[in-house]
């Protein structure tokens, strides 16, 4: 009986080794954030281990992470000089994830040994395939590095991003697969409590990347939420259509006359490139891949625009002061993508479950195209639907509007994360008490977020609405910009001097547009001490950055309500500007922007103006609210007289003016205007200047 027991027990133990001899065997290689640092159960909850979970009981996935070490040879902590690297070598992984370089980013190593890296990562993936020859090596490109890192300005974060290349260069050279562990982390930096070490959730997001990665199941065929019936295509603009699939299937688009097929990389993406499409069709787009297949019907080429900013622009066209002649009728030709927030920013706290969501970018309803009509226009922001019904009955062509505006956000929220770090890192760094955000921004999102700076994200952090409300867009291709902004910046214009060019930057490079058309918006007329300030900041931004259009919205403010309700002449301002500068049509885009000023021999001064056709005061009365001043910058009231295209200024109290300014009053009632009845723009000058 013994013998049997020991025969039987002898031959289990054989069949058990046999089936951990078929399993494919999964190397992790790395260091703290492989091996789980700063996680509960690093047993559990590191990415290996997750994946291990993931990917089943055919697989054996090691962890080999060692916390602190360095892929370069000379580093302060070797990996190649680690026992974990020993262990990973007798693994003879078949399948090889290595995710190393943050440690390198130590000023102890990278300024002093950068040379080495490509030579040393090369030897690190020889010394793997030599211990298993048939090896497949996947490499992956770093997890970020938070901006509140305490070496982040002075090093780490500029050599990162040279790793990263270094790394992308080492995967070109070997001709192996690359893992983007950057791009599906980037967005999130709550999973970085410390900066550089994720959480579980973060853990978790790397697990199912190197899954995908090693399987090539990324979910089948998806494609970006903005591709559904009824929608624009921009015209007369060779199209990218792009999505994602699993690994290397094949993917076939068809409209109109064009059918193309294109192969999926490594990684999922695949994109192709259509060829103009023409007005005047109804099309239909068909992509599939394997046993799936999107059909999106009724969609017409022609002009696309984003209409963006806050509250002014989200103001629905219902709200409008002309709202029951406005809504009446459908206009086809019109189509409106209308992404609304989930949760109104209301002065009250969210629930647990809104902040959940708000974690995950899921900010945002879903969204569909829909067709013009008195229902979708009335809930549709007004001043994007009048800027969209000018530019149809103008151009006669198809028009869509994608309208993505968000109540009281800062327009740090609507920047990359990239551009902040490079060029504000300041503004990122404890934003619930950062000077550089307004007050009332900061404390309506703690009041949503139930008073806890870290309990979640929130669309008025900075960067966060380009994640959730740009990113989404996918490159979508447009014709322009419009943006009304700025209410909640209005405290500190020279921040706002910065920002606004950043975010223009941003969205250009976002687009692969570099000269993206964007009009804006200046602010009203309100009783608020700093609007005079901030509305001239804007006015300069017409010379400071190029493609750019400035509406004057000052003569149809309310000096107690910072939504004034007249929105059709402030969208058919903003189409004013598209149709003479992107459609070169010959209508006035402006109102009178003062160009200089010149003293004269008599003491007068005499101001000059672009687009400044029919001066002239727009309610018959004398010409006010220009004032002069001397070097000591105390102004007195000056009269003003048209004289042609330019404008002549005296005044008894002011013997040498160096300084001017016009409508210079928080809630303004200047009166100059063009022949178009178009107001002059808010403006302080130097003379000679």
């Amino acid at each position: 009986m013994k013998r049997l027991v020991f025969v039987f027990t002898l031959l289990w133990g054989l069949f058990f080794s046999l089936s951990a001899a078929e399993k494919v065997r999964v190397a992790c290689v790395g260091n703290s954030i492989t091996y789980g640092m700063k996680l509960a159960n690093p047993a559990v909850e590191s990415y290996p281990s997750q994946l291990q979970t993931l990917l089943g009981p055919d697989y054996e996935v090691g962890n080999f992470g060692k916390s602190g070490a360095t892929l370069l040879y000379h580093g302060h902590r070797p990996y190649v000089q680690q026992e974990e690297y020993q262990d990973a070598l007798r693994f003879k992984g078949d399948i090889v994830v290595i995710h190393l370089g943050i440690n390198d980013t130590d000023p102890r190593n990278w300024p002093n040994y950068r040379d080495d890296f490509v030579h040393d990562y090369l030897a690190l993936i020889d010394s793997f395939y030599e211990a298993n020859p048939k090896a497949r090596i996947l490499l992956c490109r770093m997890t970020p590095i938070r901006h509140d890192h305490p070496r982040f300005a002075s090093g780490t974060r500029d050599w990162h991003a040279e790793i990263q290349r270094a790394i992308e260069t080492v995967a070109a050279i070997k001709g192996l697969q690359l893992i983007d562990l950057h791009e599906i982390l980037y967005p999130y930096p709550h999973l970085f409590p410390d900066a550089v070490h994720p959480t579980k959730e973060g853990a978790t997001r790397i697990a199912e990347a190197v899954f995908s990665a090693i399987t090539g199941d990324y979910g089948g065929l998806q494609l970006p939420a903005i591709y559904s019936d009824n929608m624009v295509l921009q015209r007369n603009v060779p199209l990218t259509i792009l999505g994602r699939t699993d690994a290397r299937k094949t993917v076939e688009v068809r409209i109109g006359d064009q059918q193309q097929r294109v192969r999926a990389g490594w990684d999922g993406k695949w994109s192709v490139r259509l060829n103009p499409l023409d007005t005047g069709r109804v099309y239909t787009l068909t992509i599939s891949s394997g046993d799936r297949q999107f059909v999106f019907r009724n969609i017409l080429a022609g002009e696309v625009w984003l209409c963006s900013g806050q509250s002014n622009m989200e103001f629905r066209l219902r709200q409008d002061k002309e709202a029951e002649t406005a809504i009446s009728g459908s206009r086809d030709q019109i189509r409106l993508f209308n992404m609304q927030g989930r949760w109104a920013t209301n002065n009250h706290a969210w629930p647990r479950t809104a902040l959940d969501s708000v974690n995950r970018l899921e900010y945002y309803n879903d969204t569909r195209w829909e067709i013009c009509n008195p229902e979708t226009a009335s809930r549709f922001s007004a001043v994007a639907y009048y800027f969209g019904k000018m530019l149809q009955d103008s151009l006669r062509v198809p028009i869509g509007l994608i309208c993505n505006a968000v109540g009281g956000s800062p327009i740090e929220a609507w920047i990359d994360r990239q551009t902040l770090e490079e060029n504000f890192p300041e503004i990122l760094s404890n934003w619930t008490e950062n000077d550089f955000i307004q007050d009332w921004v900061r404390g309506r999102a703690l009041v949503n977020m139930g008073g806890e700076a870290n309990a979640a994200r929130h669309p008025y952090e900075p960067c966060y609405l380009f994640e959730a409300g740009i990113l989404p867009l996918q490159h979508f291709p447009l014709r322009g910009v419009i943006w009304y902004q700025g209410e909640s910046n209005a405290h500190n214009k020279d921040a706002y001097a910065k920002l606004f060019p950043l975010m223009v930057n941003s969205w250009r490079t976002f687009w692969g547009a570099p000269s993206l058309p964007v009009y804006y918006v200046q602010l009203s007329s309100l009783s608020r001490p700093s609007w005079p300030w901030f509305r001239d900041a804007q006015r300069q931004f017409l010379a400071r950055v190029a493609h750019t259009g400035m509406v004057v919205s000052s003569d149809k403010g309310d000096s107690l309500d910072v939504h004034p309700t007249e929105k059709r002449p402030v969208g058919e301002r903003l189409a004013r500007w598209a149709l003479n500068q992107t459609y070169h049509r010959d209508i006035l885009p402006s109102g009178p922007l003062c160009r200089a000023a010149e003293v004269q021999a008599d003491g007068s001064v005499l101001l000059s103006f672009d687009y400044a056709e029919g001066l002239r005061a727009s309610d018959g009365q004398p010409l006010r609210e220009f004032e002069v001043a001397e070097h000591d910058g105390l102004y007195f009231p000056a009269t003003a007289e048209v004289e042609g295209e330019n404008i002549r200024l005296r005044s008894s109290a002011v013997a040498s003016p160096r300084y001017i300014r016009y409508g210079w009053r928080p809630y303004s009632r200047a009166n100059l205007v063009n022949r178009d009845r178009l107001p002059a723009s808010t403006f302080r000058i130097e003379v000679g200047r």
